[in-house]
């Protein structure tokens, strides 16, 4: 089966949990910069905070506009950007993309940012930090994008509910997942993201 194939009605809870969190799951490896998918939630700002606090890697590198906000908005961004420094994150520590709207931009204008700040062929390894239901999409789309030397660990937020082990006991989190699922069917058929196969299933 493909990605583009996928129909989340048809999968079972545990086709479902192999799809969405086995390959997005903390290795405890540190990289060189921790990278923050757009969003205005403070469990994301939390979680990269906690990774620089723990030395896994030196910067983070928040990415975001204020698209899905309006235009007198505050940018995601910047809005993590104010919280992370109140948890303790040196301001020279944090890196800012403004322009992002989406998960595909979130990566094509992350490239920029760092490709300006260190060079992308000194990038080895980046930390991910999102959503758990947000983590496969995020995993796909840097697989599409990004320069095929970097690699990925995937610290999800700590939110206790919307993990892989109770996703489906919270009607929002388990709704969160099916959608994403269908997304990411629908962005493999348009091409948006690779349309690869899906061994699990």
């Amino acid at each position: 089966m493909r990605l583009s194939e996928l129909n989340p009605d048809r999968l079972s809870k545990e086709q479902l949990t192999a799809f969405m969190f086995d390959d997005t799951c903390d290795d405890g490896n540190s990289g060189d910069c921790i990278l923050v998918f757009g969003a205005k939630t403070i469990h994301r700002v939390e979680k990269a905070a906690k990774l620089y606090h723990d030395k896994r890697a030196p910067s983070i590198l928040v990415t975001g506009s204020a698209a899905r906000w309006g235009v007198n908005e505050t940018p995601e961004a910047i809005w993590m950007k104010e919280h992370l420094t109140k948890l303790g994150v040196p301001d020279e520590d944090i890196l800012v993309e403004l322009e992002a709207a989406n998960t595909t931009e979130n990566v094509i204008a992350s490239m920029m940012v760092l490709q300006q700040t260190y060079g992308l062929h000194m990038m080895k390894r980046l930390l991910i930090v999102s959503s758990p239901f947000h983590m496969k999409r995020c995993l796909l789309t840097l697989r599409t994008y990004m320069p095929d030397w970097i690699t990925y660990t995937f610290c999800s937020d700590d939110r206790k509910v919307g993990q892989r082990g109770n996703w489906w006991t919270d009607s929002t989190e388990k709704a969160r997942v099916m959608k994403e699922v269908h997304s990411i069917s629908k962005y493999a058929g348009l091409g948006i993201i690779k349309d690869v196969d899906v061994p699990l299933l």
